[in-house]
């Protein structure tokens, strides 16, 4: 095992990367997205539920390509999807605010997102139109809706994989890069937390993260055949204080380095964030 590294959660040595190598130049014609495929069925490399991890196989020849240990061929600009759009909703105007308390509101029901359903149109809308990054879902993923006891939108929230690295969420758990590698897949990111702007009550995002918290590792386990140990987010310092998320009892347990999820040359180009932590078994 000495002369071989771990990338993407698969164990690479020289003989792989010669096979590999010839593996490739004996496709010519296959594009990169073709190659990935092509690659988890080689390899018969498949997530909890039988699926070909494709997206984990794409990352693995890009990082090997950027250490030029393979050539891949050149981007197929012309074939590249446009980002999907999300549609406007019909005849759509804001609902009036008007304060209620959490009584009032409650119980809130958690609809978690099927794609193309009403539900789905909905919450991709309101997370495109009003949070401040907008909508982007990559990977595994699960989205949720909110409402209210009358049926009525209060909240969305978007989980999706964990941070590759994180300095200060390793050092909490107490990884190190082999163990980080064997249990990230047990960590879901909250990547988006919007309450809708017109929506008025006390409480209700705590209230909410606690809803979701006791639900997602089942749905987890449902959907990707693997459930989950803990949550994390990362909370914009000087926009946000992440209150709501210490009011339902997650940890903050340090600050991000101001380096984005794909910054592989280590350049500060983003806010630095608050690393917060919940465990799912306690």
């Amino acid at each position: 095992m000495e002369d071989k590294r771990c990338v993407q959660g698969r164990w690479i040595g020289a003989e792989e990367i010669l096979s590999l190598r010839q593996w490739i130049e004996q496709r010519p014609q296959w594009s990169r997205k073709r190659l990935a495929k092509g690659l988890c069925e080689q390899w018969d490399w498949r997530d909890g539920r039988g699926r070909l991890k494709d997206f984990a196989a794409r990352s693995l020849l890009l990082k090997l390509a950027a250490t030029q240990q393979i050539e891949l061929p050149p981007l197929q600009e012309n074939k590249r999807r446009a980002p999907r759009q999300v549609a406007a909703l019909p005849l759509w105007e804001e609902p009036i605010r008007e304060p209620a308390t959490l009584a009032q509101v409650q119980p809130l029901r958690v609809g978690r997102i099927q794609s193309g359903t009403a539900a789905g149109k909905r919450w991709a809308f309101y997370l495109q139109t009003y949070h401040y990054l907008g909508l982007r879902v990559v990977g595994e993923n699960i989205g949720y809706l909110m409402e209210d006891r009358h049926g009525q939108d209060m909240a969305c929230l978007l989980f999706g994989a964990a941070a590759w690295q994180c300095r200060a969420r390793d050092q909490f758990l107490g990884w190190d890069a082999p163990e980080r590698r064997s249990r990230l897949s047990g960590i879901a990111n909250n990547s988006r937390f919007l309450i809708l702007p017109w929506v008025r009550v006390a409480c209700l995002a705590s209230h909410v993260l606690g809803l979701v918290s006791r639900r997602i590792a089942a749905d987890w386990q449902e959907k990707y055949g693997h459930g989950l140990e803990w949550l994390e987010t990362f909370v914009e310092t000087g926009r946000f204080a992440g209150t709501c998320y210490r009011a339902a009892n997650w940890r903050a347990v340090g600050t991000t380095q101001g380096r984005g999820r794909q910054d592989r040359w280590h350049q500060h180009a983003v806010p630095a964030k608050q690393v917060f932590l919940y465990p799912l078994h306690r």
